[in-house]
């Protein structure tokens, strides 16, 4: 049985990442931070509806010690690795705090980097293994107000494309899904009026689903996807094309 490492599970698109995992028989292991009750349902959940073996590892990885709480306690071989923390701060440069620049690059790309670095080799000794990074459009283009995280997913890209690079000869793909607007609790600063006025900028017209986003996850997961690799692969609605 394939097993499948999932940071952020508990997040809107984790959730939906870990249930398509779930349906194609992958034992998981679902990382949380805080939302413990909510980490509890959906390992039931999942190992009800789907009979597979789900177990929950809770880290802080916006801090330099999460990776390796992370993993202490998972095995050194995982067949599939998702990385999907995302979160950053809202306003102006000026007004950030080192501290929460630092636990920003640390969240969104620092982590992902160190979590890597453990499991590739357990993906070389097996020769196959399979790398997806959700990163972000402002990791493309930028956001004015979420700089340091435009920062850390542009970091993140760039990341993804020389490991996978690195990891090709041992037949690993690498590669990030780059999602635009999502209808998730990200969006929750934002009003009524500036959703809406979003909405219009978005050729789709409309947000996505985080279901979408698992839809590209898959995709990259599967072995039509084998020969992709270093790619970004947008969910976007034609936004920032």
């Amino acid at each position: 049985m394939k097993t499948a490492l999932v940071t952020g599970a508990t997040g809107s698109i984790g959730a939906q990442i870990s249930h398509m995992l779930a349906r194609k028989g992958f034992s998981l292991f679902l990382h949380y931070n805080k939302n413990e009750e909510y980490a509890l349902k959906l390992k039931n959940e999942l190992e009800f509806s789907y009979n597979v073996t789900c177990l929950l590892v809770s880290a802080d990885l916006s801090k330099p010690d999460g990776p390796l709480e992370l993993l202490k306690k998972i095995p050194s071989v995982v067949d599939a690795f998702i990385y999907n923390c995302g979160s950053g701060h809202y306003g102006l440069l000026t007004d950030f705090t080192d501290e929460s620049i630092n636990e920003t690059i640390q969240l969104n790309l620092l982590s992902a980097i160190t979590i890597s670095k453990s499991i590739i080799p357990g993906m070389v000794q097996k020769k196959a293994g399979k790398i997806v990074m959700i990163s972000s459009v402002w990791g493309q283009v930028g956001a004015s107000c979420e700089t340091v995280y435009s920062a850390a997913k542009g970091g993140l890209d760039a990341f993804m494309k020389a490991l996978a690079k690195e990891v090709a000869p041992s037949h690993i793909q690498v590669n990030s899904v780059a999602p635009g607007v999502i209808d998730t609790g990200m969006l929750d600063h934002f009003s009524e009026t500036e959703k809406a006025n979003l909405t219009e900028d978005i050729p789709a017209g409309r947000f996505g689903n985080p279901e979408e986003v698992a839809y590209a996850v898959e995709f990259l997961l599967s072995e039509k996807a084998d020969y992709i690799s270093g790619h970004i692969l947008s969910v976007n609605g034609s936004w920032f094309t």
